[in-house]
């Protein structure tokens, strides 16, 4: 849990230094077009940073399996997702965004995992009353 959080608050600190490079320097140095692949790389990533961060937190209460490989999947699809969006718009090289999907798709799994986590995690005592 403890891991997860750390995680969760170095992404968000990336995530926060690179949208400011990209609205203060990035935008002078890339075409408009790359711009708006970076900012969408920038904040995908800031969702899922969220997700990784409400994921710690629910480790506080109780862990599983499920919730466990939640947080490594939405980590590894800011990863691959963001990062493959980041480095496309400096370098241009178009095959970058064949690695883009699959971070869509272990982000898509995480939530799957996170859903199964909590349908299956067990009521505190105020939702019994």
């Amino acid at each position: 849990m403890k891991n997860i959080l750390t995680m969760a608050a170095i992404s968000g600190m990336l995530a926060v230094i690179l949208g400011a490079f990209g609205a203060h320097i990035l935008k002078n140095m890339i075409s408009p077009e790359m711009l708006d692949v970076y900012k969408t790389g920038n904040q995908y990533h800031f969702y899922h940073t969220f997700a990784l961060l409400a994921v710690g937190i629910l480790m506080k209460f109780g862990s599983s399996k499920a919730l466990n490989w939640s947080a490594y999947l939405f980590a590894t699809g800011i990863v691959l997702f963001s990062g493959s969006l980041y480095i496309l718009a400096f370098s241009g090289i178009k095959i970058l965004g064949m690695i883009t999907p699959f971070g869509g798709v272990l982000w898509i799994v995480a939530w799957i995992l996170l859903a199964v986590h909590c349908s299956k995690s067990k009521p505190t005592k105020k939702e019994n009353t």
